[in-house]
C-alpha cells in the first residue's frame, strides 16, 4: 500500500512536468513563427516593391500622389524592352560566359586541392588548409587594387576574361574548405582497400571520393555560381565598356542616363538578373544545406 500511495503522490508531479513541457514547446513554436514572419516581411519587402515598380509605367512611377504599393495600370513593357534590347542580351551572355568558366575552373581547382590536403598527407598540409580558408576572409574591397594592377599588366582590363581571372580568388578558398571537410569525413578504410586493389590516387578520386562527396560538390558549385553571377566590386573596377559588362553593373550603369533613373527598367533588370540564382536555389537548396553542414561538422 505504501508503494502505491507513493506512486499516486508522484503522478501529479509527472503530469505537471509534462504539461509544463508542452506549454514551453507551444510558446517556443509561437515565438519561432513570429520571428520567421517578421524576418520574411523584412526580406521580402524589397523584392516585392521591385516587382510592383517593374509593372508600372514611367508616368505612374513619377506620380507622387499615387500609392507606391499599388499598380493601377500593370504592364510588361519594361521587361519586353529589356529582353529585346541587344545591349541587355549582351550583359546576360557575358554573365553566363563568366559564370560557367569560373565555376568550372573553381571546381577543378577546389576538388584537386581539397583531395590533396585532406587525404594525401604531407608536411604543412594542415597549415596550408587553414591558410586557404583564411584567404577567403580577406575582403574583396582590399584586393581589387592590387588585382587591378595585375589584370592591367596582363592587358585584360575591360574584358570579361579579366573577371574570369580574378573571380576564383573569391570562390576557390571557400569551395576548397567545403571539400576538405567532406573528403576528410570519408572513412580511411576506403583508401586502404583501394590501394590494396592497386588503384592510383587519380582513380581513387574519380571512382570513390567524387561520387561519395557529391552533395559537397553540389554545395560548392552553387556557392561558386552565386559569387560569380552576383559579383559587383570587381566588374565595377575592371569593366568600363558596355559590351563587356555583366548584368550586375550593366543594368545599373546603362539604365541611369544622367540624372534620369529609368526605375521601371532598372527594377525589371534587377529581377531578371536575380532569377537564375533563385531558380538554382529553389531546386538545389536541400543539397546546398546538406553540403555545408556535413562539410563543416565532419572530419
Amino acid at each position: 500500500m505504501s508503494a502505491a500511495a507513493a506512486t499516486n503522490r508522484d503522478m501529479p508531479s509527472l503530469y505537471g512536468t509534462a504539461g509544463s513541457l508542452r506549454s514551453e514547446r507551444r510558446w517556443a513554436l509561437i515565438w519561432a513563427y513570429i520571428s520567421l514572419i517578421f524576418s520574411a516581411i523584412i526580406l521580402l519587402t524589397p523584392p516585392v516593391y521591385m516587382l510592383i515598380t517593374s509593372l508600372k509605367t514611367s508616368a505612374e512611377i513619377a506620380d507622387q500622389k499615387g500609392n507606391p504599393w499599388i499598380v493601377r495600370n500593370p504592364t510588361l513593357d519594361n521587361y519586353w524592352e529589356l529582353i529585346t534590347n541587344s545591349l541587355f542580351q549582351g550583359f546576360f551572355i557575358n554573365s553566363v560566359i563568366v559564370t560557367v568558366v569560373v565555376v568550372a575552373l573553381t571546381m577543378v581547382i577546389s576538388i584537386l586541392a581539397a583531395f590533396a590536403l585532406a587525404r594525401m598527407r604531407f608536411w604543412g598540409s594542415q597549415v596550408l588548409a587553414t591558410g586557404v580558408f583564411l584567404t577567403y576572409l580577406v575582403p574583396d574591397t582590399l584586393l581589387f587594387i592590387p588585382l587591378y594592377q595585375i589584370v592591367g599588366g596582363l592587358g585584360l582590363l575591360n574584358s570579361i576574361w579579366g573577371l574570369v581571372l580574378v573571380y576564383p580568388t573569391l570562390t576557390v578558398p571557400f569551395c576548397t574548405w567545403i571539400m576538405i571537410g567532406y573528403f576528410a569525413s570519408i572513412p580511411k578504410e576506403l583508401d586502404e582497400a583501394a590501394l590494396i586493389d592497386g588503384a592510383t590516387w587519380p582513380q581513387m578520386l574519380m571512382k570513390i571520393f567524387i561520387p561519395v562527396a557529391l552533395p559537397g560538390i553540389i554545395a560548392a558549385t552553387i556557392f561558386a555560381f552565386t559569387v560569380s553571377w552576383a559579383a559587383f566590386v570587381y566588374p565595377t573596377a575592371f569593366i568600363t565598356t558596355p559590351d563587356q559588362m555583366p548584368l550586375t553593373i550593366g543594368v545599373v550603369s546603362q539604365l541611369v542616363r544622367g540624372d534620369v533613373f529609368v526605375w521601371g527598367q532598372i527594377t525589371a533588370g534587377a529581377l531578371l538578373a536575380a532569377l537564375p540564382p533563385v531558380i538554382v536555389y529553389a531546386f538545389l537548396m536541400d543539397y546546398y544545406i546538406a553540403g555545408l553542414t556535413a562539410g563543416a561538422t565532419k572530419g
